[in-house]
């Protein structure tokens, strides 16, 4: 299985199984699930990043428990649609996963999902729409972009289908 532009990849998506979404950051990794039939997004948790191989482990536990057969990785393009410094720190990271086959499964499918705005978005969210102070916006956030990020390539999935 490939990793790429999830535009690129669709049509090699894993079937009948939960994709797990995440929002690659330098301080935490944001997570999310889906539903075997791709269709509902809910946030998970956070990882506090340490190094990359304490970082997998905490994902290793998520994978076995939820029996994630996929994954969706925020894409932090630029506005002008260019890629930066922050993109190959993502692609870095997918190119780690699948180095760990026995985390990620043996030639994991690894999308990337332009994630533009997907943090700023939940930010938004919280403090026009919840009122939440900025303590308890901080601890949700990266799971709710993970949310986001994820439920983004969910529907794109799902007008591919019926296109």
């Amino acid at each position: 299985m490939p990793i790429g532009l999830l535009k690129d990849i669709i049509d090699r998506k894993p079937e009948d199984v939960r994709l797990l979404g995440l929002d690659i950051g330098t301080k935490t990794i944001g997570m999310a699930v889906c539903d075997p039939g791709h269709s509902i997004a809910t946030p998970l948790g956070t990882i506090k990043r340490i190094k990359f191989t304490k970082d997998i482990e905490e994902l290793r536990r998520v994978i076995n428990d939820y029996e994630i057969g996929g994954y969706v990785l925020g894409y932090p393009v630029n506005m002008d649609g260019s890629e930066g410094p922050r993109c190959q720190s993502v692609r870095d990271f997918a190119l780690e996963m699948e180095k760990h086959p026995a985390i990620f499964g043996d030639n994991p499918w690894i999308a990337l999902w332009d994630e533009r705005l997907s943090t700023e978005s939940v930010e938004d969210f919280l403090v026009e729409s919840v009122d939440m102070s900025r303590t308890k916006r901080k601890q949700v956030k990266d799971k709710l972009a993970a949310q986001h990020i994820l439920q983004g390539a969910l529907d794109f999935i799902q007008l591919c289908r019926s296109a």
